[in-house]
């Protein structure tokens, strides 16, 4: 008997070996050189899903590359449906991989992470669901070189920061020029993520730390839950990351040409990845390896605080529900909202910091001086960490907001990221509230495909528009009001407007012969006393105005019904009762 039972355990852990060897990624047969190619990801995933269970791997939808954007689902209980996981009141953490696929830690540490829950080497907490992007930007990845990140150590070979498009898609979050952030839309609202988590690898300074971490800003994410990400969500992943003999360190995002004097906290706006998912009330946070360090270090680092966040979120799992609940229901009766975050100078906190000395010595190309972080000068230091900010540029919420149907392709993004709506029956004129564009900033080179405007400045009065049957009402009592006002309010850093979304409403489209319109506008001049009285005003207030007829004439155009209505005008109007 005892014999057939050792042969029996024998043949067991025989099995499970093979199992495990079948499952080595391309990083540990390589001794930590090398990186899973983008195929290579995806198939180990497909084969993860038909060896074991727990694990499911979808296609959600197509990218700029041409080939789908995958998604990696481990539930315990095989139950891959996030309704009914919700119901069954487990915790979501989404993981992104590879969005800057020259930066692919998160890549081969969640491959092992997924292969050692499944093998039982881990073991997710039953209130914990994994949904896992495996490699996010499929275009960069494919163009495999090892010569971009010139300063980064290891792997040996690595895809490119551009997308199949050549996009930043940590900047394509908002504005959604890529397939891939559409498919990411439709990824989070599926998956309604408690926890995200973007796997990054800094640039930037030398220093002692492996891994930094940027929390979505708590004073921006706002509320309860930016209180409990400043004094429990992120100590408690330094605590357990301590613990696994890791210093972990807010990212180093220092303002002088060493991080030696303290450094502001990096604000997320909503162009990046942590900042869209703050907008939807998820706790956000952005990993950043640091590239100097080797490969093996940084991935074994981001396998680390992977299972940090689970470690967490487990414990945690009532009050992050209770939390993200109470904020979704705050939001729908939410008044003001603000659309900017200004650190405050005078407030911070203090980190230890694990530094080198930093130095000057002559380059070897220039003679000139040069930067020298002297590694056999290591120190710890406390260092001010700024992170506190202020809000401003707040905006009254109105009860809706209706756009016109023409303006397509916002209320396309607005259906991907689940906004409720609803249609106008029939032709309706309305009073609403319209704002005219009075100034705005454009640069002079472009940005992620646009030239993002900047320093816009608006008006706003009551006009009766003529709706037209088929144009949308957006209710302003719903969980997606944070994401809309600051993507329809025009001033918003991240607005549509400013993203270039309504330039044409930026050129006149109608016009007047001037000879012309000197007699008719004079017949409407005349008759108007107050329009005499505020061109007189304006001529006082501008000298330059005051000695062009053609401005004068312009003035008196712009004031009178022969203007053409559309012009300046944001076509997104805000209706207050």
């Amino acid at each position: 008997m005892k014999s057939f039972l050792t042969a029996t355990l024998l043949l067991a852990l025989s099995a499970s070996t093979a199992v495990a060897q079948d499952l080595t990624t391309r990083y540990e047969r390589t001794n930590a050189r090398e990186t899973a190619t983008y195929f290579e990801t995806i198939a180990y995933h497909k084969m993860l899903d038909k060896k074991f269970n727990q694990i499911k791997t979808i296609e959600v939808g197509e990218t700029d590359a041409g080939y789908p954007l995958h998604l990696t689902i481990y539930s315990a209980d095989g139950d891959f449906d996030f309704a009914s996981l919700k119901k069954k009141n487990k915790r979501v953490i989404l993981i992104n991989n590879g969005i800057h696929p020259g930066e692919p830690d998160g890549i081969d540490a969640s491959m092992m992470l997924l292969r050692d829950l499944a093998l039982g080497k881990k073991k997710l907490p039953n209130n914990i669901v994994l949904a896992v992007i495996p490699l996010y930007n499929i275009g960069g990845s494919l163009n495999r070189t090892p010569y971009y990140r010139v300063d980064q150590n290891g792997p040996d070979e690595f895809g490119s920061r551009g997308n199949a498009q050549n996009l930043d898609l940590n900047r394509d979050f908002i504005k959604a020029d890529s397939k891939n952030a559409r498919v990411f839309h439709k990824i989070y609202q599926m998956t309604d993520p408690d926890v995200f988590i973007d796997n990054h690898v800094s640039n930037g300074a030398d220093y002692q730390h492996i891994i930094t971490l940027l929390c979505t800003q708590h004073d921006k994410l706002g509320g309860v839950m930016g209180e409990f990400m400043n004094k429990a969500f992120e100590p408690g992943l330094y605590k357990l990351m301590k613990a696994k003999g890791y210093d972990l360190i807010p990212y180093v995002n220092h303002f002088g040409e060493t991080p030696d004097s303290g450094w502001i906290e990096y604000a997320d706006g909503p162009r990046y990845s942590s900042g869209y998912t703050s907008l939807f009330h998820t706790f956000g946070f952005v990993p950043e390896t640091h590239m100097l360090k080797p490969y093996k270090q940084r991935v074994e680092a981001t396998y680390a605080l992977m299972e940090s966040f689970i470690e967490f979120t487990s414990v945690n799992s009532e009050k992050i529900k209770q939390l993200r609940e109470q904020t979704k229901q705050s939001v729908k009766t939410q008044q003001q909202f603000p659309l900017t975050w200004k650190e405050d100078m005078t407030k911070y906190s203090e980190r230890e910091f694990k530094g080198y000395t930093a130095t000057k010595k002559p380059s070897d190309i220039s003679g000139l001086p040069r930067l020298y972080y002297d590694r056999s000068k290591p120190y710890v230091r406390n260092i001010k960490f700024f992170n506190y900010f202020n809000a401003g540029n707040f905006v009254s919420k109105p009860d809706a907001y209706i756009i016109p149907q023409g303006w397509w392709a916002v209320i396309d993004l607005l259906k991907g990221n689940k906004v409720q709506m609803q249609r106008l029956e029939k032709d309706t004129t309305i009073e609403v509230e319209a704002y005219r564009i009075d100034n705005y900033n454009t640069p002079q080179r472009p940005y992620e495909k646009h030239y993002i405007h900047n320093g816009t400045k608006v008006t706003a009065q009551k006009e009766r528009i003529a709706f037209h049957k088929g144009d949308y009402i957006i209710p302003m009592n719903q969980v997606a009001n944070r994401y809309l006002i600051e993507t329809l309010e025009p001033t918003g850093p991240d607005s549509f407007f400013n993203w270039n979304f309504f330039d044409a409403i930026l050129g006149q489209k109608e016009g007047y012969s001037s000879y012309v319109f000197e007699d008719t506008g004079y017949e409407y001049f005349k008759q108007h006393p107050e329009l005499q009285t505020a061109l007189e005003e304006k001529k006082k207030q501008d000298t330059a105005f005051a000695k062009s007829a053609s401005a004068q004439l312009n003035f008196v155009y712009r004031n009178s019904p022969y203007n053409e209505p559309g012009f300046m005008r944001y076509p997104v109007y805000r209706l207050v009762k």
